[in-house]
């Protein structure tokens, strides 16, 4: 017995994901069933890579950034408070979560054990050199996160 159902965009990429990953070649029909996809492609390549065919495309990718000052905080004994002292730098920890395939996996996790790869950041149009803080992998669903620090050059 089919039921029909009535569902907002986020009750309905929740409910789907329970039946498919959403960040597999479904994406397109997905989309076109109402479920907001992440539509951000996401791009990284070894350190040693230095031509446009050595980066990696994952499509349909989620991606977080998480932006930090860094700060000092000075107690004051006896005194009215504390000081904060902007250090001026800037720590971006980037979040990225999709699909993945196994070949491409293993090229990702040769990046991980062998050097700091490049990154480019979609929201300000750059280049960016990361370190793996993190990598997760599922082989059964191809679902990964990876957690990405950037190194200031």
């Amino acid at each position: 017995m089919a039921h029909c159902m009535s569902l907002d965009s986020a009750g309905s990429k929740l409910w789907l994901e329970q039946i498919v990953p959403l960040h597999s070649n479904l994406a397109y029909p997905l989309k076109h069933l109402g479920v907001i996809m992440a539509g951000m492609d996401f791009f990284i390549r070894p350190a040693t890579g230095t031509g446009s065919a050595d980066w990696i495309r994952i499509p349909n990718a989620d991606i977080d950034i998480k932006i930090a000052r860094r700060l000092t905080r000075t107690i004051i004994r006896g005194g009215e408070g504390d000081n904060l002292h902007d250090e001026g730098a800037e720590s971006t920890i980037y979040t990225v979560r999709g699909i993945l395939s196994i070949d491409d996996y293993k090229k990702i996790l040769k990046m991980f054990r062998t050097g700091q790869p490049f990154i480019h950041d979609p929201f300000e149009e750059r280049d960016v050199k990361v370190i793996f803080a993190s990598l997760e992998y599922e082989g059964s669903t191809e679902k990964f996160v990876f957690e990405l620090i950037e190194d200031v050059i």
